[in-house]
């Protein structure tokens, strides 16, 4: 009878391990500021522009894409994820990279792209009749 008391107690407190977990995990920040962005310790999402003079860098030994960011101030930053450059990175207007700002540079975990929209085309064209 004892034990099932504590299989139970157990169940609890893994389940609300988990659900602290997944709470922390979507509480993170947004952040068009890059000057922001450098200067805090958290996991945030970094919304930016990739800066095309630049290019961008493929290491495949390392399994590294590296590329540079500026946000809307003109703040510059470099981005290293380890994984591949997205299908969609060349065409992308802007760009949203979740990670951490260390040692001089954004180590993303994840790299999420926005594409133009085939409806803006048709609006701008639709307008201008």
């Amino acid at each position: 009878m004892k034990n099932k008391y504590i299989f139970g107690g157990f169940i609890i407190v893994v389940f609300l391990s988990i659900m602290v977990y997944l709470f922390t995990q979507s509480n993170i920040q947004y952040q068009d500021d890059f000057s922001k962005v450098m200067n805090t310790s958290k996991t945030v999402k970094a919304t930016g522009s990739w800066v095309k003079e630049k290019n961008y860098d493929i290491d495949r030994e390392n399994k590294t894409f590296t590329f540079f960011m500026v946000d809307e101030n003109g703040n510059e930053m470099k981005v290293i994820y380890s994984g591949t450059i997205p299908n969609n990175f060349e065409t992308a207007t802007s760009v949203v990279v979740t990670g951490k700002y260390v040692d001089g540079y954004f180590h993303a975990k994840d790299i999420l792209t926005k594409c133009p929209s085939k409806y803006e085309d048709q609006k701008v064209q639709t307008s201008s009749m």
